[in-house]
């Protein structure tokens, strides 16, 4: 019984650091995804401007509207 135990805490942890792992590649992708710092061809410019929680960075809102892709870009502060 004591083997058994000790095998399904092992399977536990294991399937938690898979779960933890994968969440790690793909969280908040969003404002990093095959941005460089020219505006895409046909993105518009929006109202929305927001400090990113992650970075403390301002970023610019531009939006695609044939598609509903958004583009985020960095603001320089003067």
């Amino acid at each position: 019984m004591r083997i058994a135990a000790e095998i399904y805490i092992l399977l536990e942890v294991g399937i938690f650091l898979i779960i933890a792992f994968l969440s790690w590649l793909i969280w908040d992708k969003r404002y990093r995804k095959n941005h460089g710092n020219d505006i895409p061809k046909g993105y518009m410019a929006t109202d929305e401007v927001f400090i990113d929680p992650v970075n403390g960075k301002k970023l610019k809102v531009y939006y695609e509207p044939e598609t509903g892709n958004r583009f985020y870009k960095e603001v320089k502060e003067e």
